[in-house]
């Protein structure tokens, strides 16, 4: 038997919601990352930390968010919470193995290839090992080739993600960006969630299904931290004028040369005019005085 699938439980609330939560996930990592190049090494791995847990908890909380308006009518829903969270770290690990090749080596044609690979299975591994922690009388079904079309749009969305950390510059051009990789990130989400089926082992109805929690009462709760995290991180970003404004234009420009002091020829002293000047002819010498 075939469960019927809702995903948009609440209207457009919920995908609204989650673009949102990517878009600030992805801006506050693309800053974050940004800010590395301009630091030195003692803070460099620091901001690619801050930017690869901005961009993961951004990326975990927009999935869940989405989840919210996820249903199975014919029964109800729960939740993991171990492996829920476990999806949470895989984000924020391999989306950081991601940001510090490119972080440390630039954005080189292999940097960016090895990195956005990672960086986009990471998504989708997040993606799946979250579906993988819904508790159901029931099991879930995948068509193999919208998954895969779910995985190349996470690779390809994580590689663009990547250059544009390490070479969009200037406020407006990271916002765009963000706002690319927020479509990019909620495209795969929903591509994902268009290869899914339910499979039911029982012939429960739908009235077994609301006598459960409802999955926005069951995954608030697990969200607040990730949330609260995004909101002191970007506080961070506020604060600090590089992140948002770029490197000042009088840091960019090479230093000013100073030309060197031009050489004049050097006379001898004139001691006085009799010295200086040749006795003319028919003058008196001073001798003849």
């Amino acid at each position: 038997m075939h469960g019927t699938v809702d995903g948009f439980r609440y209207g457009l609330v919920t995908p609204v919601a989650a673009f949102i939560m990517a878009c600030l996930g992805g801006a506050l990592g693309l800053r974050c990352t940004a800010r590395s190049v301009l630091s030195g090494r003692s803070f460099k791995a620091a901001w690619l930390a801050l930017g690869a847990t901005s961009i993961g908890s951004g990326i975990w909380t927009m999935h869940f968010i989405a989840m919210m308006g996820f249903s199975v009518h014919e029964v109800p829903l729960g939740y993991d919470r171990g492996i829920t969270f476990a999806s949470l770290v895989v984000a924020i690990v391999m989306v950081g193995i991601g940001i510090f090749i490119v972080g440390y080596r630039g954005a080189t044609p292999m940097a960016l290839v090895t990195g956005g690979t990672i960086t986009g299975l990471g998504v989708a591994t997040m993606h799946y090992l979250g579906m993988a922690g819904i508790r159901m009388n029931g099991e879930f079904e995948y068509n193999t080739l919208v998954v895969s079309a779910s995985v190349v749009i996470a690779v390809v969305a994580a590689t663009a993600a990547l250059w544009a950390a390490v070479s969009v510059h200037g406020f407006l051009a990271s916002l765009v960006a963000s706002l690319v990789m927020g479509v990019a990130v909620s495209g795969m989400h929903y591509t994902g969630m268009a290869a899914l089926s339910v499979h039911l082992h029982g012939g429960l109805s739908g009235a077994a299904a609301s006598g459960g929690e409802s999955p926005a009462a069951l995954l608030a709760p697990m969200l607040i931290g990730p949330v609260a995290f995004l909101i002191l991180a970007g506080v961070v970003v506020m604060f600090d004028p590089l992140v948002v404004m770029g490197k000042p234009d009088w840091e960019k420009r090479p230093p000013r040369q100073i030309p060197a002091p031009r050489h004049r020829p050097s006379f001898p002293e004139r001691t006085s005019w009799a010295a200086s000047e040749p006795p003319r002819e028919g003058s008196a010498s001073p001798h003849d005085w």
